[in-house]
């Protein structure tokens, strides 16, 4: 393998990362910052409050997703296996 191929499964790589991990990323953000609206608001103060709603949210999301982030990954495997393979 040459340079310029592994610089472009490297490009692919962190593509792939960001495509798999960013909708899970926006959720975690988009909850985040409606609790701190919400604590904002209401003067509520606690920290721990954050941490409950954020989970079950992620936790919905990357069952949501679960099918696109297996095909994205399978995809981006089968890719490298067959680089591997050609050389």
């Amino acid at each position: 393998m040459t340079g310029p191929e592994v610089l472009d499964l490297g490009r692919e790589g962190i593509w792939v990362l960001i495509k798999v991990s960013g909708p899970i990323m926006v959720v975690g953000l988009l909850v985040g910052v409606v609790i701190a609206l919400f604590q904002a608001l209401t003067q509520i103060q606690e920290m721990t409050l954050v941490f409950v709603p954020k989970i079950i949210a992620i936790f919905i999301m990357i069952l949501l997703t679960m099918p696109f982030v297996g095909e994205t990954l399978s995809s981006y495997t089968r890719l490298l296996m067959e680089r591997a393979i050609t050389g």
